[in-house]
């Protein structure tokens, strides 16, 4: 999928095209109203309309991210509202069928709030500020039968993320693995990383998880 995208936006990578094969081999209901969590380009909400979403709301923090997403989905005539804003702290008409989410999930390299572009990516101590917010969220933000997809590196505690779901009346798994080696922001922090045992000397790479999680009827 050929995206238009400024330097103010995080490029579709490894983690956007393994959610977006997890959605593929998913299935979508025609029809679904779909979330998409943190938007960036769109490449997930294009990817959802055009396997036959009724509705997807693309949402983000990052002005420009808005911008480039609704130019993205206007130049394919798809039906994406995309709309500026903390997704997880908007209130929504009603529940969705489907939230996709590649949240920020790279463990901070320092204390604060993430500025510029570290948004995409920085999520604090441990990485799993956002993810944390997100798990919360998912029992009022899935319709019952609803499904959440959501790609995390295994550096966030994959385990914590399933543990957290669940504890959320959710059904949770692990669909989809892959390894891949660091990128620029993981390998210029890789010391940081190993100074609190959040991978191995050496270790210049990291598994990404897609998580399932199911709302019962």
């Amino acid at each position: 999928m050929r995206l238009l995208r400024t330097s103010a936006v995080y490029r579709p990578q490894g983690d956007t095209w393994l959610l977006a094969r997890a959605l593929g081999d998913a299935g979508l209901n025609p029809g679904s109203r779909v979330l998409d969590v943190g938007t960036g380009t769109g490449a997930l909400a294009l990817t959802a309309a055009q396997a036959g979403a009724r509705q997807v709301t693309a949402v983000d923090v990052s002005v420009s991210a808005v911008v480039v997403a609704g130019v993205n989905a206007w130049l394919r005539r798809l039906p994406v509202r995309v709309a500026p804003g903390d997704a997880l702290e908007r209130d929504y008409r009603e529940p969705f069928d489907v939230v996709l989410a590649n949240p920020p999930y790279v463990p901070a390299a320092r204390s604060g709030p993430p500025r510029g572009a570290a948004r995409a990516w920085d999520a604090g101590h441990d990485g799993r500020a956002i993810i944390e917010r997100l798990c919360s969220r998912m029992a009022e933000l899935l319709a019952p039968g609803g499904m959440l997809l959501m790609v995390q590196s295994d550096l966030a505690d994959a385990e914590a993320t399933l543990a957290r779901l669940r504890e959320e009346g959710m059904k949770a798994a692990v669909v989809e693995r892959q390894r891949q080696p660091f990128g620029p922001v993981l390998a210029q922090r890789a010391a940081v990383l190993e100074e609190r045992g959040l991978i191995r000397r050496g270790q210049r790479s990291e598994e990404l998880v897609v998580i399932r999680a199911d709302r019962p009827r």
